[in-house]
């Protein structure tokens, strides 16, 4: 099912291009948290900061990218008319499909010309058929990660490692393996993305809803991920966009 397409806007008024995106099926919602079909519109985008690793086919090349987590938003511009199929893997996912670490692929990509098991081709003419086919036959993946960055969106990273009962040197590990974030990277970074998506509303009432100590704390930790303060990005003062090519 695909639902129909749109100028996907955020809840600050954020214009991130023309996208159709696509109903996970229960067969994939173990390992995948979106699909859609993204469409340069020629206008100015924002990618925001993303702790989830993404695989990505350009529907006229119809070659595979992994991109890594995104620790900065990005400004651009890319030709009208551009699409590519977008798939956002849940935490620890991406290491079980690639079968390698993701540690040192924060803000980087790695081109694969294949993937085995994967059909590059019909990966971008049909996704869900192409993704369930892969995955048909792969192990159950650990729950371990997901649970952790669940627990980091309310706890601190010491209280998180309690619960899982693993010492915080373990949980580190286990973050940068898999996501290629440390646990505290991760934590702000989903932070960030709360405030993003938060309803219009006062500054501070937003700011201890995602999590941070006060509206200060927020406003400091959008700046640094955003590159401008909260107030500055919902009126539209943000960096100027730079041009995608390639």
């Amino acid at each position: 099912m695909t639902a129909p397409a749109q100028l996907l806007i955020g809840s600050f008024g954020t214009i991130v291009g023309r996208v159709s995106s696509l109903v996970v099926p229960p067969a994939l919602q173990r390992w995948v948290a979106g699909i859609d079909v993204a469409t340069a519109t020629g206008s100015a985008v924002v990618d925001v900061p993303d702790h989830a690793t993404t695989l990505l086919v350009r529907t006229d090349k119809r070659e595979l990218i992994v991109m890594g987590p995104r620790t900065r938003a990005a400004y651009h511009v890319a030709a009208p008319g551009r699409s590519c199929v977008r798939v956002r893997m849940r935490p620890g996912r991406a290491q079980a499909l690639l079968g390698r670490s993701l540690n040192g692929v924060a803000d980087g990509v790695l081109p694969f010309g294949e993937l085995p098991g994967l059909d590059i081709d019909q990966l971008a003419a049909d996704p869900l058929a192409a993704l369930e086919e892969a995955l048909a036959d792969r192990p159950e993946p650990s729950e371990r990660l997901e649970e952790a960055a669940r627990l980091l969106a309310d706890t601190t990273v010491s209280a998180t490692a309690a619960r899982l009962h693993i010492s915080e040197r373990r949980l580190h590990a286990l973050f940068t393996d898999a996501t290629g974030l440390s646990p505290k990277h991760f934590a702000r970074i989903d932070r960030v993305r709360t405030v993003l998506a938060a309803d219009a509303g006062r500054w501070a009432d937003i700011a201890a809803t995602a999590g941070y100590y006060d509206q200060s704390h927020m406003t400091a930790e959008f700046r640094h991920f955003m590159g401008v303060p909260p107030a500055a990005f919902t009126a539209g003062r943000r960096p100027a966009a730079t041009s995608c090519t390639g």
